[in-house]
Formats: structure tokens, sequence, C-alpha cells
């Protein structure tokens, strides 16, 4: 890199840098123009990365050295993490495992009835009650029920421990200006995190062989909406409703229950909603890493190209993403409607 070059001998750094080549090995873009036979073209002004600037100066790291570092560091980090970790999260594995297993012991003709009557009584929709029977029939028919109820049952236990850490979280978030702002980089961090990269300080931590490693990065990719949902909700609640409610005398708490969560309920179920579709997004992802279910199906199709095993399970996963947003959406618009009504 000529114009490097000249940059570090103008600013007196060469015996910095060193007169010799470096020793690192090639970089990719070096490698690929290598392989192919062409030279690399070299620019004039060339943008100043850390690859670049090495060429010039060997004393400066490459890319590469800063991967290797963080990998390094998260491997020395990782006994203290295991150890730390290990016991917080291993109840989350036992409510998985016996989720897993209640759902596969369970005769279909208990559950099936329990699911619609689940159905109808968080909907309370001929409509939607009648849809739910009707999928969980067609999965059945396929040979699709027991990969379904895998399914099913990790999305209940993750869904369940992400509203019951996301819903106080939320709340805090309402009272605090401070906890919010602190807050709220973490849950963009969270939200804009690509799937497969929650996966991968996972697998360096806990083995594929426990249920932990995925029931982990489902609740951390599924819990961003209800805290959101939450803080909005309670935030929105109208000042004069509030000041109403200290002209009677309420404690914070009778004023949080009996008021602000009432009102910011509809806010909430949305945030619920929505905490159920990436629940069940994150599933299939999670089948990389030993999850059941209908990813595992989905995974088959496309390791072994089997064209029909993938199709009828991306139709199944589709089956239970509609299901499970017709009974949501229908509870949400039975709280709307109880709202309106009072």
């Amino acid at each position: 890199m000529a114009f490097y070059d000249s940059v570090f001998k103008a600013l007196g750094l060469s015996d910095w840098c060193g007169e010799e080549a470096s020793s690192a090995p090639m970089s990719m873009a070096d490698l690929l123009a290598q392989s192919s036979g062409t030279a690399t073209k070299e620019e004039f002004f060339p943008f100043p990365s850390l690859d670049n600037l090495n060429e010039s100066c060997p004393g400066i790291i490459q890319s590469r050295d800063v991967t290797k570092g963080i990998e390094e560091g998260f491997l020395a980090a990782k006994p203290m993490l295991k150890a730390i970790l290990d016991p917080i999260t291993q109840p989350l594995s036992w409510l998985l495992d016996g989720a897993l297993w209640t759902f596969a012991a369970t005769p279909w003709f208990i559950m099936v009835p329990i699911l619609v009557a689940i159905a109808w009584f968080a909907s309370r929709s001929f409509g939607v009650t009648v849809f739910v029977a009707f999928s969980i029939f067609l999965l059945g028919l396929v040979d699709h029920y027991d990969v379904a109820m895998q399914t099913l049952s990790i999305i209940f236990v993750c869904t369940g421990i992400s509203v019951m850490l996301g819903v106080p979280i939320g709340i805090a978030m309402s009272k605090s200006d401070r906890l919010q702002r602190s807050l709220v980089p973490v849950l963009d961090l969270l939200q804009t995190l690509p799937t497969f990269v929650y996966l991968i300080p996972l697998i360096f931590l806990f083995s594929v062989t426990e249920s932990k490693l995925y029931g982990i990065a489902i609740i951390l990719y599924a819990i961003v909406p209800v805290v959101r949902l939450t803080d909005l909700g309670i935030r929105l609640v109208d000042q004069d409703v509030i000041e109403a409610a200290d002209a009677f005398g309420m404690t914070s708490r009778q004023k949080l229950l009996g008021v602000q969560l009432p009102l910011a309920l509809p806010n909430i179920m949305a945030g619920i909603n929505q905490t159920i579709m990436m629940s069940l997004a994150m599933v299939v992802i999670a089948s990389l890493v030993s999850a059941p279910g209908l990813g595992v199906n989905v995974l088959r199709g496309i390791r072994n190209l089997e064209l029909g095993v993938g199709i009828v399970a991306g139709i199944g996963i589709v089956l239970l993403a509609v299901i499970l947003d017709r009974v949501s959406k229908a509870a949400l618009s039975r709280v709307d409607m109880t709202r309106v009504k009072h």
C-alpha cells in the first residue's frame, strides 16, 4: 500500500512499523486473487482497514487478530460464565424436558380437546375454535401431530417465561426513565441481532444435548416485544386517570394493579402476541442445535434435498403460526371489548 507507506514515513513511524513484511497469513482477498490467477488491483487511496494498514505497517494487527482475540477472551471466561449460569438456567431445561414429555405422553384424544378448549376460552370465537380443531386434524393426517406438539410445548414454556420476565421488566421501565434509557440499547441489540448469532455463544457455553441451549436463545429473542409494549402501555395511561386515582388516595401498588395494568392490557396482549410469533420463528432456527419439532423436518428437507418433507413441515409451521396468531388476537379483541364496556 504505497499511500500508507508514505503516510507512516511522514509521521515518523517507519522504525516502529519495521521494514520487514508481515509474517501473518494472507488475507482472504489475496488468497482469492491468487487462486483465480489475477493480481490484486492496488487502489490509490484504499480504505484504512486493519488489513490494509498491516500491509504497510506490520506492527498494526490484522482483522483476524481481532476475531481471534474475541474468541480467546470468550473461551477464557467460559468456566466462570458456565459456573454462574448453569445453576440459574438448569430449571429451564427441566421445564422444557417436562413439557416435551407431557405433550408426548398425553394421548391425542385427551390433548386435542384440551387445546381446543384453551382456544375457546381464550378467544370465545366459534370460528377460531373450529379452525384450531381442523388444523390439528390436518397435522395429524400427515403424521406431523407429534412434531407439532413438540414445537407447541417449547412455545408454551418459552412464551410463558418471556411474559413472566418481560412484564415486570416493562413495568419497572415505565416507572424509571433512567432504567428505560439503560435498557433500550439492550433491547435494540436483542431485536436486531440476527437469529443465528444468538446460538453462537450458547453453543460454546452449553452442550447441544441440553434443552436450555435453545430455550435461552428463544427467550432472549422473543422477550423484547412484551417488554417494550408493557412499558409503552403503562406510559400511555391518561394522566388525568392517574390524578383521579391519587385524589382517591390510592397507593402506588393499587394504582398499578387497579388502574394502570388494566388500561395497559391491550398493549400488553399485543406484546404477548408478538412474543408468541417470535418464539415460533426462533424454534425453527433452533432446530440447528437439537431443538425438536417441525424445524427438524425443515432442516432435513434442506440437508437431503427432500422437497416434499420440507414443504409439508413448512405448511405445518404456517398452520401453527396462524393458530397462535388467531387465538391471541381474538383474546386481544375480547380485552378491547371489555375495556369499551367498562
